[in-house]
């Protein structure tokens, strides 16, 4: 395979980069086998990740296509792209030149042998992460659509930068990640110093700069292409592959992705280092990139991959590989509680034992007894703003959205070219405009907009009552499942979030909104409960919560979701200020739900009288995951 010299004269070098030394393995293993899928970054602003990222296209082996030989190109991804961007449509030129129907090509064919790139890759809608991650998993690219059939290949080495504090990645997103990195700041001072003095030298003239290094990265560029050519060739024996394979089943990811992940980054590994096969050291190597955004089984799981539970399951597969040609004894002894489940995939009990303490008997938790999202957690129905919106891409409620799905044309202009629409309205006036053959004849009576559908992300605010009549242990349990519940759906859904817990005389701000919808959780773990419960006072704090927030982000709508029993205390009057603070909260044009979480056999129905104030949807708590939630807040609009 013939290498073009790269142009290292422009763009920061690959080899200046100070640090960041797993960041920079894992981009060129990707490179070495652009079939590992990808390596997603992350790490707070200001720690070279895109630097690093884009150095790495002049390190990649020539392209060569119909067109000749050249450079391998970086193709940056903007968040707001389109879909037809991205995966190509029909090239109205042409149809509108030639009438012949023809496809243009988007960002995924001109990424093809180099790089993609996708800074905040957590703030681009779903659809256009799968669809980025399937033709990364796929090599290729299908296209069925605008009465379009084609096909082309699409390999590329994908990159992904994010912040997690603007928020997470689904976990199913996640996993089709091929390697994650996390990159900080460095704490040392001499490298910090000589991070600012190499880019302040760029800075001053970046060709010399660049020259400085081109020899190092000329090196690295023609040792990528090296290890490319010796892939096919390294071995990776039963036995480390059986090393491997027991690694997946100690962290207990799911399906076989992590497998062959691992597998295609240890063979790379041994490439990269000019070995001809596999070793320990390449597993132990790949297992630090693969594994740790696996081990994230629900959104709130903590990323990361503790070094000691690492060294053990390394022992306990080093084991295993050493005695896989042995055979197995005809009865296996199950493995001891609270250890990790064994290559043969043995369940364990991932919550551990129950609670000793046992149910409370309905009695009051003492006043600052601390609360855990450990009550069932389920799937909840979808609660929604009434209405069509405008806000931010989500999955919550209706949206008029430039990005959505064009579900008819019309006349009018500014909503974005319909161009089925406007071929048929060109197509019916061509007999009267004299065309018989050639290209079509159009005229500005023909075009059409588009009318889309799509759906946005609200800002969800929980007003949790955290107060003594809420805090009997077994409701506790419920409510605080309920809330993770709530959680999970909105992070699902990509909502800014906020929580309010009310308790004693206060109503707190224990969240302000935020995307990161994980510390939420974090916080509900730590909430105190006991005392009286000023509802008034919560209330009053979400209707400024959203108030606030509007003047930030005018087009995100809120929705309001209060889970208490309705039982004000905390004042005279307790019970009225609520209702005439509920009431403050529905004038001020906020959609919300009351969950009610009274139980026992009398029933006050005081929550549902506040629904009633609120104007807003009302389920009982024990309801939430049932049907007849579904539409709740739509009903009541």
């Amino acid at each position: 395979m013939d290498q073009v010299r790269p142009d290292f004269s422009w763009g920061f070098p690959f080899s200046a980069v100070v640090g960041q030394d797993r960041l920079r393995l894992a981009l060129i293993l990707c490179a070495v086998h652009p079939g590992i899928g990808g390596v997603l970054v992350r790490g707070e602003k200001g720690t070279a990740k895109s630097t690093v990222v884009r150095a790495l296209t002049a390190l990649l082996p020539a392209v060569h296509d119909e067109h000749g030989t050249r450079p391998a190109r970086l193709i940056e991804l903007p968040v707001g792209a389109t879909e037809d961007r991205v995966v190509g449509s029909l090239d109205l030129e042409k149809v509108l030149r030639d009438g012949e129907r023809a496809f243009q090509p988007g960002l995924l064919s001109a990424a093809h042998q180099g790089v993609l790139y996708v800074d905040e890759v957590n703030l681009l809608h779903d659809h256009l992460v799968d669809v980025l991650l399937d033709a990364a998993a796929m090599g290729r690219v299908h296209i069925e659509r605008d009465g379009i059939s084609h096909s082309h290949a699409a390999r590329f080495v994908l990159v992904g930068t994010m912040n997690p504090e603007e928020g997470e990645l689904r976990p199913q997103l996640l996993d089709r990640f091929g390697l994650a990195v996390d990159v900080a700041a460095s704490r040392e001072v001499d490298v910090r110093m000589e991070v600012v003095r190499r880019r302040l030298d760029f800075e001053r003239d970046p060709a010399r700069f660049a020259e400085r290094y081109a020899e190092q990265d000329a090196a690295l560029a023609a040792a990528i292409l090296e290890a490319r050519d010796r892939l096919d060739s390294v071995e990776l024996d039963d036995v480390e592959l059986r090393r491997i394979s027991s690694l997946c089943a100690s962290f207990d990811v799911d399906g076989m992705r992590a497998d062959l992940v691992l597998a295609r980054t240890a063979t790379a590994h041994a490439a990269w280092r000019g070995a001809g096969a596999v070793t320990a050291e390449d597993v132990r190597v790949a297992a630090e990139l693969t594994l740790p955004h696996r081990r994230r089984r629900d959104p709130f799981d903590e990323p990361g991959l503790d070094e000691q539970q690492l060294d053990d399951a390394l022992r306990q597969a080093d084991e295993d590989a050493r005695s896989g040609a042995e055979e197995p004894p005809e009865q296996e002894p199950g493995p001891p509680p609270g250890t990790p489940p064994g290559p043969d995939g043995g369940d364990t009990d991932p919550e551990g034992p129950d609670d000793p303490d046992g149910p409370g008997g309905g009695a009051p938790a003492p006043p600052e007894r601390r609360a855990g999202p450990t009550g069932t957690q389920f799937t909840t129905k979808l609660l929604e703003v009434p209405g069509v919106g405008e806000g931010a891409p989500g999955r919550r409620s209706r949206s008029r959205s430039s990005r959505g799905r064009a579900v008819r044309s019309t006349a009018e202009q500014g909503h974005g070219l319909h161009l089925v629409g406007t071929l048929f309205a060109a197509a019916e006036r061509q007999v009267a405009r004299g065309r018989s053959a050639g290209r079509m004849i159009l005229d500005s009576a023909d075009l059409r907009g588009a009318i889309r559908e799509g759906r946005e992300g609200n800002l969800v605010v929980f007003v949790v009552d955290a107060s003594g009549s809420m805090a009997a242990r077994d409701r506790l349990s419920a409510v605080t499942g309920a809330v993770v519940s709530l959680l999970r759906d909105a992070y699902q859904r990509r909502d800014k979030v906020a929580v309010i817990t009310v308790r004693g005389r206060a109503a707190e701000l224990v969240l302000p909104p935020t995307s990161s919808v994980d510390i939420a959780v974090r916080r509900l773990r730590g909430m105190k409960t006991g005392g009286k419960s000023p509802l008034a006072e919560g209330f009053l704090r979400a209707r400024e919560v959203v108030l606030r927030e509007r003047l930030r982000d005018p087009q995100r709508r809120a929705l309001v979701v209060a889970l208490t029993d309705g039982r004000a205390t905390g004042g005279k009057d307790a019970l009225h200020r609520a209702k005439v603070a509920a009431g403050l909260l529905a004038d001020s044009s906020v959609a919300s739900v009351v969950v009610d979480c009274e139980t026992g056999m009398v029933r006050l129905g005081l929550a549902a009288e506040l629904a009633r104030r609120l104007r807003g949807g009302y389920v009982r708590l024990g309801e939430l995951s049932a049907q007849q939630v579904a539409g709740v807040v739509r009903a009541a609009a």
